[in-house]
């Protein structure tokens, strides 16, 4: 658990050098937009984002770096100061219309989440997955991915996959989708499963990884 932090750390301190870099530099990337990943577990979801990104030279954001970052008051503030004054007053300005429209509670925890996720659609050309990024980010300029597979296929990936009874893997995949549709349901009021919250879903029960990876990839053309 020590080293899996410590390599997070790691991650997390390479980006913000990257951001600062290119603060300094006055340089912006933009031109593909932020893509956030929702995915079912077991349903290739985080496999589909590591594709996409690698292939658009995109940064990834998996879930564990995104709760490290909003965990941490200190590493929320150093991904603040990674934005110029403007960007930082749009960023601010933008949260309080999340909270004020959406009716939100924010706690601790998810105003630093707001604020790490909006730090990172700033900057742009990321692949966010998880952490309910596409109810926080505004539609426009975003692409929101929900990937999806019959349960069946879910609970022998899991088993395969972490070596483990399929009856545990469906405990494991039970318990995960329980979670993950409580979470947000509590801090954006909203359905983790409803096809209005994204712009594509894709169904890898029908599609292989790659077939999922090119579809992302033709929709973004368009």
């Amino acid at each position: 658990m020590m080293t899996k932090t410590r390599s997070i750390q790691k991650i997390i301190d390479e980006q913000v050098k990257r951001w600062e870099m290119m603060r300094v530099e006055k340089r912006e990337e933009a031109g593909i937009p932020v893509i956030t990943v929702s995915r079912e577990p077991g349903s290739g979801g985080r496999i589909v984002a590591e594709g996409v990104a690698k292939r658009l030279g995109l940064d990834l954001f998996h879930r564990e770096i995104i709760q490290e970052m909003a965990q941490s008051a200190h590493i929320s503030a150093r991904l603040l100061e990674t934005l110029d004054e403007k960007g930082l007053s749009v960023l601010e300005d933008w949260v309080a219309t999340l909270v004020n429209e959406k009716h939100l509670w924010p706690d601790q925890y998810l105003q630093h989440l707001m604020k790490v996720i909006g730090t990172i659609a700033k900057h742009g050309r990321a692949v966010i997955v998880g952490r309910g990024a596409n109810f926080i980010l505004p539609p426009e300029g975003i692409f929101r991915v929900r990937i999806l597979a019959p349960l069946e296929m879910r609970v022998q990936n899991v088993a395969r996959h972490f070596g483990v009874p399929v009856q545990e893997a469906k405990r494991r995949v039970l318990r995960t989708e329980s979670d993950r549709r409580a979470f947000v349901r509590k801090y954006f009021h909203a359905d983790i499963a409803d096809p209005v919250n994204y712009d594509l879903m894709i169904n890898t029960g029908a599609l292989s990884i790659e077939a999922a990876e090119n579809t992302v990839l033709g929709a973004l053309e368009q």
